[in-house]
């Protein structure tokens, strides 16, 4: 068992990336944008100039920056009041708080964001580190996020597990050299994301299950 657990949070911990997504499509929609199938892949799990500069090639505007700030207060909005969970997001960190195991989120969302999931879904004691894309002049899928989260936790990245969703954070994790664990939410891994990733899950359950048997 490694010493720290750095989890992603939308479309990982919680059922959220669905919600970017569809106000990324209203906003494309309102815009008379056709959005390509390939925009999910490379936006999920971006922030700051990479996040603006895929906006900029799929929406066709010189600055994405005010698109990411409409589509981050839709999102906020429909948040506001309750975070629907992935299943055994509870049950995983339970398993980790138990073994000693400490725990921090790494997302592209805003530290106010994040904290409004955690509370929402009484997960926020589980927390000891919470690192924010927007803190970060280089994020995912390069890997400052997750630096920065086994820094503040004080233990080195190589003894940290990382669980991801995306692509782009799967190609962060194991750029920092964590033990990288997909739990596939919006997009299933291609050959080179299975490469890059430690394991495939289909579900936070089956990751819990390896690691309590070892497997992992």
């Amino acid at each position: 068992m490694l010493k720290g657990a750095i989890f992603d949070m939308d479309g990982l911990m919680f059922d959220t990336e669905q919600i970017w997504q569809k106000n990324w499509k209203l906003i494309a929609d309102e815009m008379g944008v056709s959005l390509a199938e390939e925009f999910k892949y490379n936006i999920c799990g971006t922030s700051g100039a990479l996040m603006n500069s895929v906006i900029e090639k799929y929406y066709g505007v010189e600055d994405g920056s005010g698109i990411a700030a409409d589509c981050k207060k839709r999102v906020h909005d429909d948040l506001m009041e309750s975070t629907p969970e992935k299943p055994g997001v509870h049950e995983i960190l339970e398993f980790f708080r138990d073994a000693g195991v400490r725990i921090a989120v790494a997302s592209s969302s805003s530290v106010e964001q994040i904290r409004r999931n955690l509370q929402n879904t009484n997960t926020e004691d589980f927390i000891e580190v919470i690192v924010s894309g927007t803190e970060l002049k280089r994020g995912k899928p390069e890997p400052d996020i997750f630096l920065t989260a086994a820094e503040k936790l004080g233990i080195d990245p190589c003894e940290c597990y990382v669980f991801e969703d995306a692509f782009n954070g799967v190609k962060a994790g194991h750029a920092a050299g964590c033990c990288t664990i997909m739990i596939p939410d919006q997009m299933q891994p291609t050959e080179e994301i299975r490469a890059l990733a430690d394991a495939v899950c289909a579900s936070l359950f089956e990751a819990r299950d390896l690691l309590a048997s070892g497997a992992l």
